[in-house]
């Protein structure tokens, strides 16, 4: 007899066979076969249940341009495991063709040759055709919302979320879990979820105060769909004070709760649920350790650290999905239920080509009524580039040294931090760089751009914890985003070594010297997590910065020197830009 686990490698195998994922062999130069919708919507039905996942929207209301990261690092046993590969190897694994759209949508090198072939990607009006279109072939799929809706970008902070709300709620989503949302405070969040028409789940949102799961959010919601009973978890970001300001929701408390965790997946079996189904936003490699230590849980979609895998990963019994960000794509996941079992899938992602789909067209007039009030100071030209503009990596990116150089030069700082969010779309070389395009990148409800001395020692101190956030060879320890981004200053990190041994060789730029660890230095950042910081809004200091300028030209090489991985990898030292 074959074993569940063997159902499921056997579902694996034949996914690449017969285009479950829907993105290895297919990519054309759109110069020669031009995309159609069908093409990118095909799809072979399969069972009896249908889940669709988005995730990580970051309030991108409309199509863009969007590079995956270059740099994904991963440490301890998931050194080189995807989703840790890039570029031509990550092609080289999925057999994604050279040149092809889907070598566009899934990596990063070629990236603005092929943006000029391909064209945007994204917009929530396509998004809406695409979950039409699986709707119409499976009436009772099940629409799944990953969190990081409600926040990232200048319509969303003016309204506190409810350009999202609006729209979202046009998708009719099912469920969805959270995290960045909690930024706009607790009492707005309340408000919001208490009029959501879908449920709103989250077992480890717990109250702060008496330690027991908050009322206002359910652990899990119960669905009969296809002759079956699916459980849906919710699992919202389990660090929100250590990456995000705890004063602004202190009614709630968060964290892993794996062992609660195996008792709702307890709970949902007892009461006859089939299929367990986890909406998460841990992170990937926190999803593959909950599926190693949590039995019972059939399918994992997965949020928060942005990847986008053409097929799933399994671990033992459970299959990962990872389903991008910025609404750059969709999900499709298509499951055998049968005797209370997963017995098979099939699974599509689907990228989102703005050029291709057609955007539905109720949902495009909603857009455009929540941007209408805002469409002067969205479409404001600021400046332009003549560099590619993009912010994923774990080490660097250009937006990011971007908002860096505006730091020490508007600010009049030595040293400037940037925090290691992964949100936000590009912008190509020789576009004009518009108001919504700087809200793109630092629109947060704590986005005031502090200056303070800091000690060298101290300036170590913070890049070894963030490197531990990132670094550490356990998952459940990996609490931050990227690599704090840093300008004015060059040094070397070691990814391979322990908590505190990680950072080296700091250089101040402007002088070439070694950082004392004793002397002051004056520091630009934002984003603190610290009550009462002081300072102009971020968006401020970069937009003045930019006019300064006029034309903006960015660097993408790193003052990061990388060791500690094989190959070795790092860039030349490079003076950043100033005024």
């Amino acid at each position: 007899m074959i074993s569940r686990r063997e159902f499921l490698q056997v579902g694996m195998a034949a996914s690449a066979i017969v285009g479950a994922s829907g993105l290895g062999q297919s990519g054309r130069l759109a110069a020669q076969y031009k995309m159609t919708q069908d093409q990118l919507l095909k799809f072979n039905t399969f069972g009896n249940v249908s889940l669709i996942h988005i995730t990580d929207i970051h309030g991108q209301l409309k199509p863009m341009y969007f590079r995956e990261p270059s740099v994904n690092i991963g440490v301890g046993e998931n050194k080189g495991a995807v989703p840790h590969i890039t570029g031509a190897d990550f092609r080289a694994a999925y057999g994604i063709k050279d040149g092809s759209h889907n070598h566009y949508a899934l990596s990063s090198d070629g990236f603005t040759v092929l943006a000029q072939e391909y064209g945007r990607v994204g917009g929530l009006d396509r998004v809406a055709t695409v979950i039409n279109s699986i709707r119409a072939d499976r009436p009772d799929a099940i629409l799944l919302d990953g969190g990081d809706t409600w926040h990232g970008s200048y319509t969303c902070l003016k309204t506190q979320g409810q350009d999202m709300v609006n729209v979202m709620n046009a998708l009719r989503p099912d469920a969805m879990t959270f995290h960045w949302e909690f930024t706009l405070g607790s009492d707005r969040i309340n408000e919001i979820v208490r009029e959501l028409p879908f449920a709103a789940l989250g077992q480890n949102i717990f109250d702060a105060e008496w330690d027991e799961p908050s009322e206002m959010f359910s652990p899990y919601k119960m669905f009969e769909r296809g002759g079956t009973k699916i459980a849906v978890i919710g699992q919202a970001f389990p660090y929100m004070p250590i990456a995000n300001p705890g004063w602004m929701y202190p009614e709630y408390s968060f964290g892993l709760r794996d062992e609660n965790m195996a008792a709702m997946v307890d709970e949902v079996r007892a009461a006859g649920a089939e299929c367990v189904v986890l909406l998460s936003h841990n992170g990937f490699d926190v999803d593959k350790k909950m599926a190693s230590v949590v039995p019972g849980i059939d399918v994992i979609l997965s949020g928060h650290t942005h990847d986008a895998l053409p097929e799933p990963v399994i671990v033992g019994e459970t299959i990962i999905i990872a389903s991008g960000s910025n609404g750059k794509f969709v999900s499709r996941v298509d499951l055998d239920i049968r005797d209370g079992r997963m017995m098979g899938y099939r699974t599509k992602l689907i990228p989102i080509f703005s050029d291709v789909i057609e955007p539905d067209q109720n949902v495009s007039v909603l857009i455009d009524e929540q941007r209408a009030p805002f469409q002067r100071e969205l479409s404001e030209v600021v400046g332009q580039t003549n560099s590619l503009l993009y912010r994923r990596g774990n080490l660097n990116g250009t937006w990011d040294n971007l908002i860096c150089d505006a730091l020490l030069s508007e600010r009049d700082a030595e040293i400037a931090l940037s925090p290691g969010v992964r949100w936000g779309p590009s912008l190509l070389p020789d576009q004009n760089i518009t108001r919504e395009d700087i809200f793109n990148m630092t629109a947060i409800t704590y986005g005031e751009a502090y200056r303070s001395e800091m000690t060298g020692d101290f300036l170590k101190v913070i890049l070894e914890d963030v490197a531990d956030n990132i670094f550490n060879p356990d998952p459940y320890y990996q609490q931050g985003g990227d690599m704090v981004r840093t300008g004015g200053i060059a040094y070397t990190i070691d990814v391979s070594k322990a908590q505190g041994n990680r950072i080296s060789d700091l250089i101040l730029l402007s002088t070439g010297e070694r950082i004392d660890p004793e002397k002051s230095y004056t520091v630009a950042g934002w984003a603190s997590v610290n009550e009462g910081t002081e300072g102009p809004q971020i968006w401020e200091v970069v937009e003045n910065y930019i006019r300064k300028q006029g034309m903006i030209s960015v660097s993408s090489d790193s003052n990061v020197k990388l060791i500690g991985q094989e190959p070795v990898s790092y860039t030349h030292l490079t003076l950043p830009t100033k005024a």
